[in-house]
């Protein structure tokens, strides 16, 4: 039986797969070949690309009309700035994976004769005057590579580019997770840095690998629905859709714990419902699996943290946002490439704000018993809130300043004293993004009784409160409406410095279209 897969290259006989060269399109690679052009593939970890190039390899090879040979660098990112080391292990992985007897034995002598600088070029040279077709090259996780094994890699590559294609590769493809104008390369410590642009300035096109279509993503759930005879309901394909925004490593993950860790997910006989995707992706939030580690270590990195910043903190779009930091966190996957800028999916969305908070989570001594009602097992919301006023008003200036991201202090501290109660049973969900001017909060919290389903707007107050009011009262009930609920707080932070407190701290109720929002001044 074959299963969802989330380590490593695809492979059609044990996983479900989209075909990976539908993933892209084939004729422009091809046309971009034909004209003898050296090209750049990107897209975030965990994508495809990997399985794209392999596929790639294979088709090219079984056309006969050229010789597509495949290498994967990461083998020399240990080695870092250690060229000579690092040129061993390249050519090492080149020899190997081409199949070649005379290249395994020749290419110590070359490296030996021709120098770390120099015998990666001299070994193209080789291979290409010995194949009866032309060369292409697939150089795979580029970026690995620093400083100056980089550049040395880079440059012998622009070095060959006027012999191709009798005597150097005719197309060579760099892949990795940033194009190749974003590699930042150092020569040596206290050098100024150049850019991947310039030491590969022979670079025709740059593609991005993208995501897959919500029909790639139907396709693939069929594949199980077709092999196994379980079905996944209509809700539950929109919510995998909508949790993952077609993320290739996020959409099979979702699938392979719902369909082969779940117990009710085992059951071939039961359809996958919402309700059992909504479990899949907590499990896999809390585990932090590897792909989702990666990307939260991201989140320290300044230029990154320029761009998510403003997004957590639901900011107007702020005009000096560096468009490479903003390039690298689209690279990176970590935001959606059109405007207005906002996380790239649920998933994303809900797991950075909560890595954000991890610590100070659990830095807070508040239990959810003091706010569930003993008699129906509801959340109070009054007492919940009232008591972070209090909390906010005497730690919130020692908290926001123990974060790394201070302009989304106020609304990560919320979220922070509201999963520490909310983890006792329930879920808090999350809206937020450029130029939104608020970040909506919906807790679910299940009781006695059925589901509490509970509004959260957060406004920041810049101007009058009367103003924010305006805003915000009809942003809050429109947010009741989607969530169906008749329960809705809006939460006014104000920040303008040498407000008293007395005049911050503040709760009432205000009436919009028949609908009763409860406001609370923080």
């Amino acid at each position: 039986m074959r299963f969802f897969n989330t380590e490593g290259p695809m492979k059609p006989e044990i996983h479900y797969t989209i075909p990976p060269l539908s993933r892209w399109n084939l004729d422009d690679i091809l046309t971009l070949i034909a004209r003898q052009k050296y090209f750049v593939v990107h897209a975030p970890r965990q994508t495809g690309k990997t399985s794209c190039l392999l596929a790639l390899q294979a088709h090219l090879n079984q056309s006969g009309t050229y010789r597509c040979l495949y290498c994967n660098v990461e083998v020399a990112q240990a080695a870092r700035e250690d060229v000579a080391n690092a040129m061993q292990a390249i050519l090492n992985d080149l020899a190997v994976r081409s199949g070649d007897a005379w290249l395994e034995n020749l290419w110590p002598d070359i490296l030996q004769r021709s120098g770390a600088y120099g015998a990666f070029g001299t070994v193209l040279t080789r291979i290409a005057e010995q194949s009866p077709v032309p060369v292409v090259l697939l150089i795979d996780e580029i970026d690995s590579l620093v400083g100056d094994t980089l550049i040395s890699m880079l440059r012998q590559l622009r070095g060959g580019y006027d012999k191709r294609p009798t005597q150097f590769p005719q197309s060579v493809i760099l892949c990795g997770v940033r194009d190749v104008r974003d590699y930042r390369l150092k020569t040596d410590d206290g050098k100024a840095a150049i850019t991947g642009g310039s030491a590969f300035n022979i670079k025709a096109k740059s593609l991005r690998l993208g995501n897959f279509t919500r029909e790639e993503l139907d396709m693939l759930y069929r594949q199980h629905t077709d092999e196994t005879g379980q079905t996944f309901e209509p809700d539950a394909l929109d919510l995998l859709w909508e949790f993952t925004q077609g993320q290739p490593w996020l959409a099979n993950a979702l699938a392979l714990e719902v369909c082969f860790e779940l117990e009710e997910g085992l059951d071939r006989s039961q359809p996958i419902t919402a309700a059992m995707v909504e479990t899949a992706k907590e499990h896999i939030v809390l585990r932090r699996d590897t792909h989702l580690d990666q990307l939260i270590d991201k989140l320290r990195e300044a230029r990154v943290r320029r761009v998510i910043e403003p997004i957590l903190a639901s900011d107007d779009e702020p005009g000096d946002m560096p468009t490479d930091d903003v390039q690298y966190a689209i690279d990176l996957g970590l935001i959606r490439p059109q405007k207005p800028f906002a996380i790239s999916n649920r998933i994303y969305q809900e797991i950075i704000p909560r890595e954000l908070i991890h610590a100070t989570e659990y830095s807070i001594t508040q239990e959810t018993a003091w706010y569930v009602d003993a008699a129906t097992n509801k959340l109070d919301m009054n007492k919940l809130l009232a008591a972070f006023q209090d909390f906010f008003r005497q730690h919130s200036e020692h908290w926001l300043e123990c974060f790394a991201y201070k302009e989304a202090g106020p609304q990560l501290l919320l979220q922070a004293f509201l999963q520490r109660i909310v983890n006792g049973g329930g879920r808090v969900e999350r809206e937020y993004g450029l130029g939104r001017k608020r970040t909506d909060l919906l807790i679910i919290w299940p009781h006695r009784q059925g589901v509490q389903k509970i509004v959260l707007e957060l406004k920041l107050l810049w101007n009058s409160l009367e103003k924010t009011l305006e805003e915000g009262l009809p942003q809050t009930v429109e947010y009741m409406d989607k969530a169906a609920t008749e329960s809705g707080h809006l939460l006014v932070f104000d920040r303008r410095p040498g407000i008293p407190w007395d005049d911050k701290i503040f709760a009432f109720d205000r009436t919009y279209h028949g609908k009763t929002v409860c406001v609370w001044g923080c």
